[in-house]
């Protein structure tokens, strides 16, 4: 097996509403609500869960044990080499059928240092249909500040703190690790971060969670919020994590190049990919996988599939927009 089809893969019961896109778009009956993420690829599990989260092959196993048992086969041997058997890449898509809370993800030193973990989560969106983001600070503020309107849950007040932006199908997001952001109702995207379920939230009146329990990761606000940026990100910075739609290698925003590789083409005719391990999405159209070695696949819109670095050189072709997603290249990892 160098390529893999791959079914939807939604963990039910999450804390916001939505799926209802991701069944249209993978051309679904309409299923229950609550399942507004597909983990696509997914050898990481659900924060707190043993398997939840995790992708199936077509043959039975999960994606997660045949990796470990052959990482060279997955993930090539100069990744292994960089990185160990991680595939350093957790790619999902992400329905929000209503706004999701203001919150962060912690960097890789904060989750070493305070949460004896590998990884932090930085992330980034390709925008599958547009609406309002929220992310960064207008101004800075003041820990005591943040202090008071988490605990007190000024809900109004929080995403007033952030800058809002509409999005557009085709955009690209780039959300470092500690930068307050927010998705809002009816954004429908295909998210590409670090392999973990981490997030501080400081939001969650009115949503089906105790984040007063449930949204420091464990270590209490008092650390939580240590991870937290508090600095305002200025209009020119801001203008760095944003980019309208392009084609081509990586079009992802400059800074998330040490996390993700994301490649778009339109009618790729003949265009290649070396050899390593993917998750490519088929936006809209139909797209042909040609690897150097194994079997062909032929994808239609809201399909995926997962691409081992044993498939060598990877050739596209077909009428339509292909989505790979990529771990870092060994060469340039944080």
């Amino acid at each position: 097996m160098t390529i893999a089809v791959l079914p939807a893969n939604q963990p039910p019961e999450r804390f916001y509403r939505g799926g209802a896109r991701i069944d249209a778009f993978r051309g679904s009956p309409t299923g229950p609500d609550r399942r507004p993420e597909d983990w696509v690829g997914s050898v990481t599990t659900l924060a707190g869960e043993s398997s939840l989260g995790l992708s199936p092959l077509p043959d039975g196993r999960l994606l997660a044990d045949a990796v470990a048992a052959d990482p060279i086969h997955w993930l090539g041997a100069e990744h292994v080499e960089a990185f160990g058997t991680s595939t350093r890449l957790l790619v999902k898509l992400l329905d929000a059928g209503q706004r999701l809370p203001v919150h962060a993800h912690p960097s890789d030193a904060f989750s070493r240092d305070r949460l004896h973990l590998d990884s932090g989560k930085a992330e980034a969106w390709y925008i599958l249909e547009g609406g309002e983001v929220h992310l960064g600070l207008t101004r800075d503020v003041a820990r005591g500040e943040l202090e008071h309107l988490v605990h007190t849950q000024q809900t109004d007040a929080l995403l007033a703190l952030l800058h809002v932006r509409e999005v557009q199908q085709g955009d690209v997001v780039y959300v470092p690790p500690g930068m307050l952001h927010a998705i809002g109702t009816d954004v429908f995207l295909l998210e590409l971060q670090q392999p973990a379920d981490l997030s501080i939230l400081l939001e969650w009146s009115g949503f089906e969670l105790d984040g007063a329990a449930d949204g420091h990761l464990g270590v209490g606000f008092d650390t939580a919020l240590d991870a937290v940026l508090s600095e305002q990100t200025s209009l020119a910075e801001l203008a760095t994590l944003i980019a309208p739609a392009a084609q081509g290698d990586n079009v992802l925003p400059a800074a998330s190049h040490p996390y993700f590789r994301l490649d778009r083409w339109v009618d790729p005719a003949g265009h290649e990919v070396e050899p390593g391990f993917a998750i490519v999405v088929v936006e809209r159209g139909g797209v042909h996988l040609v690897p150097e070695r194994g079997d062909a696949v032929h994808l239609t819109a809201g399909s995926t599939a997962v691409v081992s670095h044993a498939a060598g050189r990877l050739r596209l072709a077909g009428h339509g927009v292909a989505l790979v997603c990529r771990p870092p290249s060994p060469g340039n990892a944080p």
